[in-house]
C-alpha cells in the first residue's frame, strides 16, 4: 500500500497483530498513542517524510527490521515490553527515543545521523550497535548495563536491500556527545569517539568501561604565542569540559585548536570540577588496565589542580615546577632535556671554576731536635688551589676528562673522589642533589608509557 498524503493513526488500539510490511508514506506518518496489543509489522516500510511513534505502546514485538525513515522517526514515550530487536533499520535525520521504555533484553541496530535518548529508560539489559549516529544519552536511566558499539560494517541485511544511502557521506563511526545524569556504573562504551562528549554531571564515571578503540579528544600542537610568549603542546588525550575551558580562557591566538563548547549557555566548569571529572576517568582506564592512556588523564588531573585559585599558592608552585622539570613525571624527554642542561652546567662550572690548577699532593714536614730521639713528622695535604688562568687556558681535554668523570658519577649519586675547590665541592654537592632527582623523573615518565 502507499499513502500518498500523510497518514494519521493517532490514538488507534490494534487488539491483533499490525502489519505494515513494504508500506510507502510519501508523507508524514502519525502513529502517537497507537496501542499495539499484538506484533506490529512494519519491516520494510519506507517513510518519505517524518515518522511519529510518540506515547506508542508496543505489548508485542515491534518489528522495524530493514525501514527507511527519510525524515524523523520519533519514538518519544513509546513503551516497547516485549522486543527483542529493534532494527536494523536506516534514518536519514534523528531517532528520536527520548523518554521511551524498554522493558525486555533489547538490541537496537540502526544506521542514522542522530540518536537521542534524553530520559530514555533501560529496565533491562540492552545493546544499542550504531552506524554514523552522534548520539545523545543525556539524562538516561540505566537499571541494567547497557553496551554502545560502533558496527563497523553495514548491517548484513541492509547490503542488498536497503542501501545506507540517507547517511552514507558521514563517518561510519558512532560520536557520543553526552553522558549527563547518567549512572555509568551500567554503561559499556566500545569503539566510540569520545572527542566530543560532555561527562560532566554523570555518577560512578569511575565505574564507567571503556574498552575497544575510544578516542577522546587531543590537544592541539605546535606553538601557539601569547603576549610574546610561546607556548607549546604536547599531544595527549583530553576531555571535551577541558577543551570548552580553554577556549574561553585564552586569548584569540593561543586558543586557536581548542574547541569551544556547542552552545554559548553551556556552564564552564571550573579546574576543580575538571580535575574531579579527570580522577574519575583515569580510575577507570586503570581499572581496565589501560596504563598508558590513563596517564594522560592523571596529566590533565594535575593540570587543572595548578590553575585552580582556590589551592595554596606553595602547592601550586610545587606543581608548576613538577610540570615545567618532567610534565608530572610524564614526559621524558623535558627531563631529560634538564638533565642534560643540568650536567653541562655542572661540567663547566667544573671546568672554569671547581678542579684545581694541580691535583694537592701530600707533604710531609717535621723537626729533628736531637739525634738519637724519635722524630715526628705530619703529613698533611694541602688546600686545592683555585685556577687562576685564562678561561681558554682551564678548558682542557685533561680537566675536561676529569669534569666529565665528576658529573658522571653525581647522575648516579656518588662522589668521584676527585679533588676540587670550594667552588667546586659545592658544585658537586649540588650535582648530585638535583640530577639523580632528574634521572629519575625521566624512567618514571618512560615507565608509565610501558606499564603493563
Amino acid at each position: 500500500m502507499t499513502f500518498s498524503g500523510d497518514a494519521e493513526f493517532d490514538g488507534v488500539a490494534f487488539s491483533g497483530d499490525a502489519r505494515f510490511g513494504g508500506v510507502a508514506f510519501s508523507g508524514d506518518a502519525r502513529f502517537g498513542g497507537v496501542a499495539f496489543s499484538g506484533g506490529a509489522r512494519f519491516g520494510g516500510a519506507a517513510f518519505s517524510g517524518d515518522a511519529e511513534f510518540d506515547g506508542a505502546t508496543f505489548s508485542g514485538d515491534a518489528g522495524f527490521g530493514e525501514v527507511i525513515f527519510s525524515g524523523d522517526a520519533r519514538f518519544k514515550g513509546a513503551r516497547f515490553e516485549a522486543t527483542a530487536r529493534l532494527g536494523p533499520l536506516v534514518c536519514g535525520a534523528t531517532l528520536v527515543l527520548d523518554g521511551a521504555l524498554f522493558s525486555e533484553p533489547t538490541t537496537l541496530e540502526a544506521a542514522a545521523c542522530a540518536v537521542t535518548c534524553d530520559r530514555t529508560r533501560w529496565a533491562s539489559t540492552a545493546t544499542l550497535r550504531f552506524r554514523h549516529a552522534e548520539l545523545d544519552l543525556s539524562d538516561a536511566v540505566l537499571e541494567f548495563p547497557l553496551m554502545v558499539t560502533a558496527r563497523p560494517t553495514p548491517f548484513p541485511s541492509l547490503v542488498d536491500l536497503l542501501p545506507e544511502t540517507l547517511v552514507s557521506g558521514r563517518d561510519p563511526g558512532v560520536r557520543l556527545t553526552s553522558v549527563d545524569g547518567v549512572d555509568a556504573a551500567h554503561l559499556v562504551l566500545h569503539d566510540i569517539d569520545l572527542s566530543a562528549c560532555r561527562f560532566a554531571g554523570a555518577v560512578h564515571l569511575d565505574q564507567l568501561r571503556v574498552d575497544g578503540w575510544c578516542t577522546f579528544a587531543t590537544t592541539p600542537t605546535g606553538v601557539r604565542w601569547h603576549r610574546l610568549v610561546p607556548r607549546w603542546w604536547s599531544l595527549r588525550s583530553t576531555l571535551a569540559e577541558e577543551h570548552h575551558w580553554r577556549a574561553r580562557r585564552l586569548h584569540a591566538t593561543a586558543a586557536r585548536g581548542w574547541t569551544p563548547p556547542p552552545r554559548e549557555d553551556t556552564p564552564a566548569l571550573k579546574p576543580a570540577a575538571l580535575a574531579a571529572l579527570y580522577r574519575q576517568v583515569r580510575k577507570s582506564l586503570e581499572d581496565g588496565k589501560n596504563e598508558p592512556d590513563a596517564a594522560d588523564f592523571y596529566y590533565g588531573e594535575c593540570e587543572m589542580r595548578r590553575h585552580d585559585t582556590t589551592r595554596s599558592r606553595g602547592e601550586r608552585a610545587l606543581l608548576t615546577a613538577y610540570w615545567a622539570l618532567s610534565g608530572y613525571g610524564l614526559r621524558a624527554g623535558r627531563a631529560l632535556a634538564w638533565l642534560l642542561g643540568a650536567m653541562t652546567v655542572t661540567l663547566l662550572a667544573l671546568l672554569l671554576w671547581g678542579l684545581p690548577v694541580d691535583d694537592p699532593k701530600p707533604t710531609t714536614t717535621g723537626r729533628q731536635v736531637a739525634v738519637g730521639q724519635e722524630v715526628n713528622l705530619i703529613t698533611d695535604t694541602p688546600n686545592p688551589a683555585n685556577p687562576t688562568g685564562s678561561w681558554p687556558e682551564r678548558i682542557t681535554t685533561e680537566r675536561f676528562e676529569k669534569a666529565l668523570r665528576v658529573v658522571i658519577n653525581s647522575v648516579v649519586f656518588r662522589s668521584s673522589g676527585q679533588d676540587l675547590t670550594t667552588a667546586g665541592t659545592y658544585t658537586e654537592m649540588a650535582s648530585r642533589l638535583a640530577e639523580p632527582v632528574l634521572l629519575g623523573l625521566a624512567v618514571l615518565a618512560i615507565r608509565s608509557r610501558v606499564k603493563r
